[in-house]
């Protein structure tokens, strides 16, 4: 609504809301043109005066009402844009935190996580083989050194895959699988069980010959050991 009007409507409409009666009992005279355009409402009468005043005072406390409302909302606004602004600093914040822990994490941190890991395939895979599960034990150990080939069970891995191959009667791959121990491994203590492992592998394919030699070989370079003691008992049975 253009309330632009008002201004010359409110002097004439209060000078007779002020003056009541006797504004009316006062010598009238001819308005001359300038007040006929200032203010055309100064013709009205008095009631009609009353209601436009009382009609101005609505529309005033009416845009008044409109003010509060707007600026209730521009503050809910404000609100909710800091509100959003706090969120996203906040966000940048955990982020930022949590690179700034990647990068202080020392290198033994993450050495112990990695290690674990190692450990439980290695557990998984010889509980396999416990239980009897010879395929799962030996799937379980040729990932294990796929994935640790520098672990220090690794040597051990390759062994148990190796025996459980001739758990299952599969001496040929009983007698490969430790073939690469003894070359992928030579320092390992595991190298005189492994030689075991062949020699038995071999007496079970009937081959005599290489059988007895790795049995001697045994009991000549490692002395002492449970692998010397079983092979020196072989021996006694191919003679």
């Amino acid at each position: 609504m253009n309330l632009r009007w008002l201004p010359s409507l409110l002097l004439p409409v209060a000078a007779l809301a002020a003056g009541g009666a006797s504004a009316q009992q006062a010598p009238q005279r001819q308005p001359d043109a300038a007040q006929a355009v200032a203010a055309p409402a100064a013709t009205l009468p008095g009631n009609a005066a009353f209601t436009l005043l009382k009609d101005i005072e609505a529309l005033k406390a009416e845009v008044s009402r409109l003010r509060g409302q707007n600026e209730m909302l521009e503050h809910k606004f404000e609100s909710l844009s800091k509100r959003q602004s706090d969120l996203y600093l906040d966000l940048d914040k955990r982020i930022e935190d949590l690179r700034r822990q990647a990068k202080e994490m020392t290198p033994a941190q993450p050495a112990a996580a990695d290690t674990l890991a190692e450990s439980r395939a290695y557990e998984e895979a010889l509980d396999q083989f416990k239980a009897g599960n010879y395929d799962k034990a030996i799937a379980g150990f040729d990932a294990f050194i796929k994935t640790y080939p520098d672990s220090g069970l690794a040597a051990n891995a390759q062994y148990w895959s190796g025996y459980a191959s001739y758990a299952k009667k599969d001496y040929k791959r009983a007698i490969e699988q430790q073939t690469k121990l003894l070359s992928a491994y030579p320092q390992s203590p595991k190298v005189p069980d492994a030689l075991l492992n062949i020699a038995s592998s071999q007496m079970e394919l009937k081959d005599t010959p290489a059988a007895k030699k790795n049995f001697q070989e045994i009991v000549a370079k490692y002395p002492g050991t449970n692998a010397a003691a079983i092979a020196a008992k072989r021996l006694e049975l191919l003679k």
